[in-house]
């Protein structure tokens, strides 16, 4: 039996879809004006891990993740450029999907993007107007007023004098109130702009997803994720346009992933600890990364640091050191079985990855004082459910090194002379190879089958 901790009610809830068999799930992405960073990279994974534990559990998902792709900060970014917005968004998309397939993130199953619904978001914004819940000023803006919903702030657990207190609201003389938010902006001076009954402007950023949600999923769907930075006011808005305009619950269960930090910092340019997903890339294989995500559970904060990613690393080398040398042959999980058992009851319990993993890595230590071909199957099964230990083992063990003068061929050379040294009994000459192998971060492992090796 699923659980997920939802935010909504602030506690774990049994996981009921409205529709039997079936899950409508729909995700914050990203605005595509730079890299993605390191925040991004948990949202990629977190949901990612979320959607294919639903499948894998037999439900019949759609899964969309949208694209921003025009807003303030686009707009200024092509401004100082010169180059056109559309350009600019487009080279940040193709960069999003290079981190997403590295990071063995499956695409969605839609991905929609602001500019092309439009037309919807003005159909919403209208139909608000006409319920009462927004309305137009003389400068071409439409605000939301935030007062014509009652129930405003129950996600966030804000109350209205809290958010008039509060440090997001935007003072505007043309608003009716002070809550009020933008859901049409009027046209500025060489900016991108699409007509409109108020006249030419662009969405404001919260009704995009309220269009594209309720497009793709229908009004009322099971599941809304995104980064907990998300709560107010970008999905406490989104609740109140979706059930202003359409009447009904909007999302039953509601999915948030912790921050990200830095050496227990939060991450930001301002501290000089920003780091995007292709810097981090360049540094760390990328299932070591993934790893390094779901060590921690989705709803706690991340803590990045070289040290954490080093573990990251040792603790995947462990998992594919157990199955070197194993027939791990494909297979369908029988979940009933003793190991797979355990690792749906974590998984079950709100997408606990943790201790999924740790599941695992008991599976390893099995698999490696047996040999069994069953259970290192299992366990090569179990960890791609989590998107991990898809590669040959020797192409995670062998990959990478920053020794550009160790190729494989010159190790396996290596390897060969020391065997020849120890044929001979010139065990100094075989000691000084591999300590000059070690030294430049490759490790060789004697068995009955031979001399492996292995990167640190």
């Amino acid at each position: 039996m699923l659980t997920l901790y939802n935010t909504l009610s602030r506690r774990k809830e049994v996981f009921v879809p409205i529709e039997p068999g079936r899950v409508r799930m729909y995700v914050c992405g990203m605005t595509v004006y730079d890299y993605c960073h390191l925040g991004h990279a948990r949202v990629l994974v977190v949901f990612d891990t979320i959607v294919r534990w639903l499948r894998a559990s037999g439900y019949q998902v759609t899964y969309v993740r949208n694209i921003t792709d025009i807003d303030d900060k686009i707009i200024q970014r092509a401004q100082a450029s010169g180059e056109p917005y559309t350009h600019i968004t487009q080279r940040f998309i193709d960069a999003m999907h290079e981190d997403e397939r590295a990071l063995n993130v499956l695409p969605p199953d839609h991905e929609p993007r602001a500019t092309e619904y439009v037309g919807r978001m003005l159909d919403m914004i209208q139909s608000l107007i006409d319920r009462g819940h927004a309305y137009p000023t003389e400068t071409g803006d439409v605000y939301y007023a935030v007062r014509s919903f009652p129930s405003y702030g129950r996600l966030s657990g804000k109350t209205l004098d809290e958010l008039i207190a509060g440090e997001r609201v935007e003072p505007d003389p043309h608003k009716r109130d002070p809550l009020d938010f933008a859901l049409w902006k009027a046209a500025k001076p060489g900016e991108p702009a699409w007509p409109s009954p108020w006249g030419p402007g662009r969405p404001g950023w919260h009704i995009e997803c309220s269009a594209m949600g309720s497009h793709l999923l229908g009004p009322h769907f099971d599941i809304h994720g995104g980064g907990q930075d998300l709560i107010f006011p970008h999905h406490e808005n989104e609740i109140a346009q979706s059930e202003g305009a359409h009447g009904c619950t909007f999302v039953n269960y509601w999915l948030h992933n912790g921050f990200v930090r830095v050496n227990e910092e939060k991450m930001s340019k301002s501290l000089g600890n920003f780091f995007t997903i292709r810097e981090v890339l360049r540094l760390y294989d990328a299932e070591v990364v993934r790893l390094f995500i779901l060590r921690a559970h989705y709803r706690s904060p991340l803590n990045y640091s070289d040290t954490q990613l080093d573990e990251a690393r040792a603790a995947l080398t462990r998992l594919y050191t157990a199955l070197r040398g194993t027939e791990a042959a494909a297979l369908t999980i029988d979940w009933a079985s003793a190991w797979p058992a355990r690792f749906k009851a974590a998984m079950d319990d709100d997408f606990n990855t943790p201790e999924a993993l740790a599941v695992l890595f008991e599976l390893a230590s099995e698999v490696n004082r047996t040999r069994s071909a069953p259970l290192a199957a299992e366990l090569k099964a179990l960890g791609g459910v989590l998107g991990l230990l898809g590669r040959e083992p020797e192409a995670f063990l062998q990959a990478g090194g920053t020794h550009a003068d160790y190729p494989p061929e010159r190790i396996e050379a290596l390897i060969a002379e020391r065997l020849e040294a120890r044929r001979k009994r010139d065990y100094a000459r075989a000691d000084a190879i591999r300590a000059q192998l070690k030294a430049a971060g490759i490790v060789l492992e004697d068995g009955p089958q031979g001399t492996t090796w292995r990167r640190l």
